[in-house]
């Protein structure tokens, strides 16, 4: 079983996407949440996080724009993104503790 990550699409420069994923973890209430994203050829970026007391991190490239945030009661993540730019596109993961990541969702940001 893997996470299911949603949402992506194509938007133009300045516009906003949220990301949902579904864990794939029973364990999702002591489990640490993260988005990845993955850019052919470069490493894969940590994008941002969330403890499971809801302290959040972010990598300076987003920092002010993407927004992270879980949802307990319903075991959902989730990645607000604002002010996308091209530099955003790339396929976007959901790291759920467990190891396995799932299919991502892409994302692509047109200048």
């Amino acid at each position: 079983v893997q996470p299911v990550e949603s949402g992506g699409d194509l938007v133009q420069a300045g516009g906003s996407l949220r990301l949902s994923c579904v864990p794939a973890t029973i364990f999702f209430r002591e489990k640490d949440m993260k988005w990845f994203r993955r850019v052919p050829g470069k490493d894969d970026e940590l994008v941002a996080q969330i403890t499971t007391g809801g302290i959040t991190d972010y990598a300076d490239s987003v920092k002010g724009r993407f927004v992270i945030s879980r949802n307990n009661a319903e075991e959902m993540v989730y990645l607000q993104m604002n002010s996308l730019k091209p530099e955003d596109t790339a396929v976007y993961y959901c790291d759920d503790g467990t190891g396995m990541w799932g299919r991502g969702t892409q994302v692509l940001v047109s200048s």
